[in-house]
């Protein structure tokens, strides 16, 4: 069989599946394929949708605290579009993940047992073969903005894994470029990295940060080694058996991330004694999630879960509080570049750091003009 740049194969005595002028299968019709792959896709495209609106669900019923009444004014009150904008800020990362994993497996299965790629029967083949080279290079593009530094080895060994596979899979019979792509670019761009994160790694061997030291290193020295094919056998169990432990997981760790995120605002109350005459001070400090606000009460959902309706009378002045950081796990950073920060943390400006309201840790403010406060009685 002779593959070119433009060579056009097609199904012979090989095992090997159809293949267009673009070195892609060719896909047979709705008709051709097996009932388990077409349930096996309607399966697909029927959870996929279904997951992000079970986060958005689950979000609401533990931020009510499993309260069915407190969940559905949530529900009544909460914007859509913020939900979104939260469940999208949150799980941005996923989506190229999911690309580059499928992309890589699916060609690994494709390079080492083609006799056992079969668009028709197998969903990941389908997958594989309707993923372009335009969004594997959207996927990387996007990973590279919105994963930490910490995975972008990681990224790097997806990356040279799908491009050395496809470059194996398209330009067999051209053996100087598939040393270049599969050989001699892993190497020289392993040896670059490291380099630059030699001082990282260092850093995290001395601070005792081995999942760390993992993370910035070993991809860096597996990406030499999965340009190219694996045993026959062992291809096809082992693609499916990762595509069924990462389906398994991701449930879990997407909801565990997502049920973190911040979908209402915090802010502090300082409010007046019920009754309270003119020139009266505040006297205590509610803090709580804003619910909504109307002409007559103000609804918070405060930290125990317990919905508060207090009346626009009795608010003195409140602020806006920032959302509690996760604490970095890390310690170590790459030429100024801290291990967890992406590089829009990094590249885009944040806000001013200021002194700490007191109002946010429930303590009353003095009492006093400020036209710094958000909103003052």
């Amino acid at each position: 069989m002779a593959l070119g740049d433009g060579g056009d194969r097609r199904a012979g005595g090989t095992g090997e599946p159809a293949v267009g002028d673009a070195g892609d299968p060719v896909v047979g019709g709705a008709g051709d394929r097996s009932a388990s792959a077409r349930q096996a896709q309607h399966w697909l495209l029927t959870v996929v949708p279904a997951f992000p609106l079970l986060l958005l669900v689950l979000r609401l019923w533990h931020l009510s605290r499993q309260d069915l009444s407190t969940m559905l004014l949530l529900v009544q009150y909460v914007s859509p579009l913020g939900l979104l904008s939260a469940l999208l800020i949150t799980l941005v990362w996923v989506l190229p993940l999911a690309v580059l994993v499928v992309a890589a497996l699916g060609t690994l299965l494709w390079v080492s047992a083609p006799d056992r790629f079969d668009p028709e029967r197998s969903l990941l083949a389908r997958t594989t073969v309707r993923i372009p080279d335009w969004v594997v290079m959207a996927a990387v593009l996007l990973a590279l903005l919105t994963w930490q530094l910490r995975f972008l080895p990681s990224l790097l060994m997806l990356a040279l894994s799908i491009l050395g596979l496809r470059t194996r899979r398209r330009y067999a019979d051209d053996r100087l470029r598939v040393r270049l792509v599969c050989v001699v670019l892993p190497i020289c761009v392993a040896l670059l990295a490291g380099f630059w994160l030699a001082p990282a790694v260092i850093d995290a061997v001395r601070a005792g940060e081995l999942v760390t030291v993992a993370l910035l290193g070993v991809p860096l020295l597996l990406a030499v080694f999965l340009t190219g094919p694996i045993p026959r056998r062992v291809a096809p169990p082992l693609t499916r058996w990762v595509l069924i432990a990462a389906a398994l997981t991701a449930p879990f760790v997407l909801g565990a991330i997502f049920l973190r995120a911040p979908i209402l605002p915090t802010v502090a109350v300082e409010l007046l004694p019920v009754g309270a005459a003119e020139g009266d001070q505040p006297d205590t400090v509610l803090i709580g999630r804003v619910i909504t606000v109307d002409d007559r009460n103000t609804t918070l959902l405060d930290r125990r879960g317990l919905v508060r309706f207090v009346r626009n009378d009795q608010v003195w002045s409140q602020t806006l509080c920032p959302e509690l950081e996760q604490v970095p796990y890390s310690v170590v950073r790459v030429r100024g570049w801290h291990v967890e920060e992406t590089a829009l943390e990094w590249a885009i400006p944040r806000r001013t750091p200021v002194d700490a309201d007191p109002r946010c840790a429930g303590r009353l403010a003095e009492i006093q003009t400020n036209p710094h406060q958000s909103v003052t009685r």
